[in-house]
């Protein structure tokens, strides 16, 4: 599946905040900051994690129903649910 541009830019954007959220919570652990400080930066990366995985999810659901070559098969809707149930 290809993710439409603008989409890849919000999702790449997304991802980028995250990895430095992630960075931030690594330093934090490692100079013994409050836990509800580091859970907090936890739960914001988490977050934007699945914002990204929405995001690829909605803009390509009608790529996934049709067969993005000849040698793909479509998703079916049992496989396309598991994939967002997967991100709930």
């Amino acid at each position: 599946m290809k993710v439409e541009e603008d989409a890849q830019k919000a999702v790449l954007n997304r991802l980028r905040r995250a990895q430095g959220q992630l960075a931030a919570i690594i330093t934090m652990i490692e100079a013994g900051r409050d836990c509800k400080d580091v859970v907090t930066q936890l739960a914001a990366v988490s977050r934007a994690l699945d914002r990204a995985g929405f995001k690829i999810i909605a803009s390509g659901m009608r790529q996934c129903m049709a067969a993005a070559d000849d040698q793909d098969a479509p998703m079916t809707e049992e496989e396309l649910e598991k994939l967002f149930l997967s991100l709930a």
